[in-house]
């Protein structure tokens, strides 16, 4: 069953992946503190097998998918908002709404940590860098739609 979490969360990659930073990222102001493009490849595959081990931890102690059902169910909704970023964002060049999609991901993200967390510790506590690093990327999200309105 890992090996479906994972493909699970690498298909949630694997559709962001589908709208990259372009001419149009390249040529936007950005604030001193923003990555170097290389740093986010690793972070983020990191952060997918994190966030997998912690599903698959989750379905093991819940006994399964019925027992799981509504951390899974955050889970899986928290996917569907995070590849949704990079298609506003990067896309459709929507940083506004782009935005708005990320804090919906983060309380997503956070409701996964405290469902995760009650099911067992390890599993909302790998969820933890997923949330610190998303709350970054609303940050700079936010910035980026402010300083190239």
């Amino acid at each position: 069953m890992i090996l479906v979490f994972l493909a699970l969360s690498f298909g949630a990659a694997l559709v962001g992946s589908r709208f990259m930073p372009g001419a149009w990222y390249v040529e936007l102001a950005k604030p001193s503190w923003n990555p170097p493009s290389w740093v986010f490849g690793p972070v983020w595959t990191v952060l997918y097998v994190l966030m997998a081990v912690a599903a698959w931890l989750v379905w093991r102690t819940g006994g399964g998918w019925r027992g799981a059902a509504v951390p899974l169910s955050l889970w899986l909704a928290q996917l569907v908002l995070n590849a949704a970023w990079s298609w506003l964002f990067f896309g459709q060049r929507r940083m506004d709404l782009a935005l708005v999609d990320i804090v919906a991901l983060w309380l997503a993200i956070l409701g996964c940590v405290v469902l995760f967390w009650r099911a067992r510790p390890l599993a909302g506590g790998l969820m933890l860098p997923y949330l610190l690093w998303v709350a970054f990327a609303a940050v700079l999200n936010g910035t980026l739609w402010a300083m190239n309105r």
